[in-house]
């Protein structure tokens, strides 16, 4: 055999076990975040433990701290993955873009998130209402920044005359507060309505009323 077939028959064993390594380590740390978070959320920052996490995904507390070395970065990560998450609708959105079509998604992708993780609202909130110790940086620099890119396309529309907005920033709020509330203070929602847990219903009923009254804020009847 050549030296260059070598190489070839090499490359061809390493390739498959290369991709087996990429989708355990995903495998493993989808199921680490998803651990933490419930974690965080039941026992807080300051009481929840990385063998507690470990013991929640099922795997070895080496394997935490190899993937994401101590619980201040396993925290962050949590954190960031939500945010990312939430913000993802919002993502393609250019001065282009129609604008109801836009907002009428990132809304219901907001809602949707809420009733179907829960958890992870709360999470934040309680990072927010601590004064953001962690994600102090972060709002301050990338997501500002992300905030301010959004804010420029609104404004763009509205001087090409698409929204009857001049506050982009307050709509963003508006947003966030009357999608996550439902998530926040899902104990509050579901007792006023006569409930113990939100039905499959109820985020359709949300979605109804939320979209067309944000919407003729906008001046998007």
């Amino acid at each position: 055999m050549t030296q260059n077939n070598q190489k070839e028959d090499i490359l061809t064993t390493d390739a498959p076990s290369h991709r087996s390594q990429q989708v355990t380590r995903a495998h493993n740390q989808a199921l680490i975040l998803a651990a933490a978070e419930e974690e965080f959320v039941l026992q807080s920052y300051r009481g929840a433990t990385m063998q507690g996490i470990a013991d929640r995904a099922g795997l070895p507390k080496a394997n935490v701290h190899y993937y994401f070395k101590n619980k201040k970065n396993l925290y962050m990560a949590v954190l960031r993955s939500i945010i990312e998450e939430w913000n993802d609708g919002l993502v393609t959105m250019t001065v282009d873009s129609d604008p109801k079509t836009v907002i009428e998604k990132f809304v219901r992708t907001k809602l949707h998130q809420a009733f179907v993780n829960p958890s992870r609202h709360k999470l934040f909130a309680i990072e927010v209402i601590g004064g953001a110790p962690h994600l102090h940086e972060f709002m301050s620099t990338t997501m500002k920044d992300w905030v301010n890119d959004k804010a420029q396309v609104m404004k763009e529309w509205h001087k090409q005359g698409k929204i009857g907005i001049t506050d982009p920033l307050q709509l963003l709020i508006l947003i966030w507060a009357t999608t996550q509330r439902y998530a926040e203070f899902e104990i509050e929602i579901v007792g006023l309505m006569d409930k113990t847990a939100y039905d499959a219903e109820d985020e359709a009923r949300a979605a109804d009323f939320l979209v067309p009254f944000i919407l003729r804020g906008c001046g998007l009847e």
